[in-house]
């Protein structure tokens, strides 16, 4: 006999095998579900899932998941923080792209015996 998931032990359900968040709340990990569940709940998490394709289930929860431990390490911004830093620094990486392209190279870097 299997061990019932986190979501479904944490809710009092009976899990069985067709449970929608056994293969994303395993048994040894029953941080993750209480996290995800206090933020997000259950219902929304399900809907969540039932509007996905199976495919895309796994990367939803680690989605949801992430922005919840986000969440915790910055309660004001959460995720949006992390995502302001990388737009900024994709911005400044294009920019460098762009001046790179625009200075003209010195045709004496291109001659034959020169280092």
């Amino acid at each position: 006999t299997t061990s019932a998931c986190t979501a479904c032990r944490n809710l009092q359900w009976r899990c069985t095998p067709e449970c929608l968040f056994a293969p994303y709340f395993l048994p040894d990990q029953p941080e993750r579900f209480a996290n995800v569940h206090n933020v997000f709940g259950v219902s929304n998490v399900r809907k969540m899932l039932n509007e996905l394709l199976v495919y895309f289930h796994e990367d939803c929860i680690n989605t949801l998941a992430y922005e919840v431990d986000m969440r915790v390490k910055d309660p004001i911004y959460g995720c949006v923080s992390v995502i302001s830093v990388l737009q900024k620094r994709a911005a400044r990486t294009q920019n460098h792209k762009y001046l790179a392209l625009a200075t003209p190279c010195s045709s004496s870097m291109f001659s034959p015996g020169t280092r």
